[in-house]
């Protein structure tokens, strides 16, 4: 009886071990599968951006060869040669031509203040629409002269004394 209890029990021990090694062989084998499917996939995303890339290029391409016919055909652009290049000032010089006599005048942008205009128009006040020196105190009447410096306004007494001179006037 001992006999039979000992030989269930190593067969016992045998099946499970013969289970542990298949399980752990079974999960080496899924775990190298589904590296492979890992692999697989950057590798169809890797070929994917190559193929993004290659179309782009072809697209390029054919744009460029596009805007070429287009040149050559309506535009009649065609790309600068040697000879077209000037070797110096003095070739450049000799490409002038003098102005035609029925030649219109160029255009000229710049404009200087003449003598009898002022430099600046007359302010004019957005909320009244009247000009600034209808309705102005004194002290933006007559200009920046009046104006007392930054000192003498913060310490207040020049805000005193310009204010007694405002209403005085």
């Amino acid at each position: 009886m001992v006999t039979g209890s000992r030989l269930r029990q190593i067969g016992w021990v045998v099946a499970l071990t013969i289970c542990t090694i298949v399980f752990v062989a079974l999960t080496f084998r899924v775990n190298a599968v589904k590296s492979e499917v890992r692999l697989a996939e950057r590798h169809i995303v890797s070929l994917e951006r190559d193929k993004q890339i290659l179309e782009t290029e072809f697209e390029t391409r054919a744009n460029q060869q596009q805007l070429a016919n287009w040149n050559k055909v309506e535009f009649g652009y065609s790309a600068p040669r040697a000879e077209q290049y000037l070797e110096s000032e003095r070739q450049l010089a000799q490409l002038g031509l003098s102005r035609d006599a029925s030649a219109p005048e160029p255009i000229r942008v710049a404009h200087a203040a003449e003598a009898g205009e002022a430099g600046f128009p007359a302010m004019v006040s957005p909320l009244t629409g009247k000009h600034i020196t209808d309705d102005a105190p004194a002290h933006l009447r007559n200009g920046m002269a009046n104006r007392p410096s930054l000192a003498e306004r913060l310490s207040g007494s020049a805000a005193l004394t310009n204010h007694i001179a405002e209403a005085s006037e």
